[in-house]
């Protein structure tokens, strides 16, 4: 099994978790600078945006090394690994899986070498829909793949497979056959490249070293290696640094369509999204829920961490006493307990505890930021009753749940979505609330200061801007299906292959960690590094 990954969601069942974050991307080029150790540091700083694996590669011009492993960073890199990793560019990941499940081959980057010597070596924040159109490219044009089953690979595959072109060039051709979302940082011997996909759903930002460059996910990452902000790569735009400078070239007209539920959890409230502080939003849409779903309450306290800064708002203009009413253990993750039904039902207690004797015969106001199966506020409603509070009043700074995403947050599926199934007072009777209210999605959008034709509101109404494909060709697991489909035609002796799988698990479907693979740190390096032939 892979390791526990360390951070507190505040999902009670490991099995059964809320919405995923996207994976963090980190990119880096600077001579004279210890570029594996700023790239840890970068990644640090978005550990929040996935916690399954972590990896780096490093460049010093004559060759590509990856490292990478199941875990978090600093279970992946220690000093000495660190130290091994010599060059003047580097990227790296965090993952979450979006494409494939969490094994050891679909860590990221991922890496390929062409017929020409060149050594290319990508990062991918984000989620394509069109996998199996690619997946039948790459079986048409003969190109093979490292054994991993994520769309990352594929665009590695295809970018590698044009050894008569530059990276560069290579990328401007193979960029605009992707639909879905991506931010990719990339590289090869000497150049970094950074792309975002022509809707620039999934952030990205450029920044400046004194003597160099860096790409990543959130301004967040920036601060950690004090690199100054510059602006962020643009939707449809493909950056190059190398000892030249800074190249920029179109590859797609802009459709800005940002993620909206960045702004509602996934992004650090010290981030900065199109030029809107994320504590700043969150707060605003606190405010919002207070306005549009006001009660008479004794004290607002937030499911920590991320109902926080709703919280605050909704205590400022409602005048309501702002406090704590659970602790948080920050040290339990996901996967430290088998989920039995009786350690269930204790999961509560590992992660959440209440403040007694500050929710003892209080009428509260309970902030989280999402409902999406319900289990977590469930529970959550049923301690804080247990502790002695008198009525529990639920705010929920984002409008319902009702859509899966398709472009990089695994959200569960659409039929195990609460919001899908019940009206308002059908979900806040499951959760065992007095009331319940969230937040309208014209108040979520004001408080994002961003119009509402520059973001993705897809899983709150259903609005995809990114065409999906027919007949269901979509999911999280789309590959591995297509995998099985071929080898069970393979088996059968149909010289016929059919890319296209009988059925396709859906978006959010449970992955079998039980296939990871276990590699030792030695095996590790010799597999993951490619050097020039």
């Amino acid at each position: 099994m892979p390791r526990g990954d360390g951070r507190l969601s505040h999902d009670l069942d490991p099995q059964r978790p809320g919405p995923q974050d996207a994976c963090g991307v980190f990119g880096v080029w600077a001579p004279e600078e210890e570029v594996a150790n700023l790239t840890y540091f970068g990644l640090y700083a978005l550990q929040h945006r996935g916690q399954e694996a972590a990896g780096i590669a490093v460049s010093d011009g004559s060759g590509v090394v990856v490292y990478k492993d199941l875990g978090l960073v600093a279970q992946v890199f220690d000093e000495p690994t660190l130290a091994s990793l010599r060059g003047h560019v580097a990227i790296g990941h965090t993952r979450y899986s979006t494409t494939g499940g969490s094994t050891w081959e679909n860590a990221q980057p991922t890496i390929r070498a062409t017929s020409s010597g060149t050594t290319i070596a990508l990062a991918h924040n984000g989620n394509l829909v069109n996998t199996a159109e690619l997946q039948r490219e790459v079986t048409e044009r003969g190109l093979t793949t490292d054994g991993s089953t994520n769309d990352t690979s594929l665009v590695t595959t295809l970018l590698a497979g044009r050894p008569d072109l530059s990276v560069e060039a290579a990328a401007l051709e193979v960029l605009p056959q992707l639909r879905g979302a991506f931010s990719f940082v990339f590289m090869d011997e000497t150049t970094l490249y950074a792309a975002r996909d022509p809707h620039g759903v999934r952030p990205l930002v450029l920044g400046r070293l004194e003597r160099g460059w860096v790409v990543a996910s959130e301004t967040a990452a920036l601060d950690i290696v004090g690199a100054s902000v510059v602006r962020e790569v643009e939707p449809g735009e493909l950056i190059a640094i190398d000892a030249e400078g800074l190249r920029s070239t179109r590859f797609a007209a802009p459709e800005p369509k940002g993620c909206l539920f960045e702004y509602v959890y996934i992004a650090r409230p010290d981030a900065t999204i199109a030029g809107r502080n994320v504590h700043a939003a969150r707060v605003q849409i606190g405010r919002q829920l207070a306005r549009e779903h006001p009660v008479e309450a004794d004290l607002v306290i937030p499911v920590p961490e991320s109902g926080t800064p709703a919280a605050i708002g909704y205590a400022e203009e409602s005048g309501i006493t702002y406090g704590a009413g659970l602790m948080k253990n920050p040290y339990v993750g996901r996967t430290f307990i088998q989920p039995s039904q009786t350690l269930r039902q204790l999961g509560i207690r590992l992660k959440l505890n209440p403040l007694r004797q500050n929710v003892r015969g209080k009428r509260l106001v309970v902030v989280d930021d999402s409902i999406v199966r319900g289990n977590t506020q469930r529970a959550i409603v049923r301690m804080l009753r247990e502790a002695g509070a008198l009525e529990v009043h639920v705010r929920i700074s984002s409008p319902p749940v009702s859509w899966p995403c398709f472009y990089g947050i695994d959200f569960a599926t659409r039929a195990e979505l609460l919001a899908n199934g019940l009206d308002n007072d059908g979900i806040r009777r499951s959760i065992g609330a007095d009331t319940l209210g969230y937040v309208s999605l014209p108040g979520l959008i004001a408080a994002t200061e961003q119009p509402k034709t520059r973001l993705c509101r897809a899983c709150f109404d259903g609005e995809y801007p990114i065409e999906l494909p027919v007949g269901n060709l979509i999911g999280k697991h789309v590959l591995e299906g297509i995998g099985r489909r071929v080898a069970h035609n393979s088996d059968d002796g149909d010289s016929t292959e059919q890319l296209v799988p009988p059925l396709v698990a859906a978006a959010g479907a449970d992955d079998d960690l039980s296939s990871a693979r276990r590699t030792s740190r030695s095996e590790l390096k010799m597999s993951a590094t490619t050097n020039r032939p």
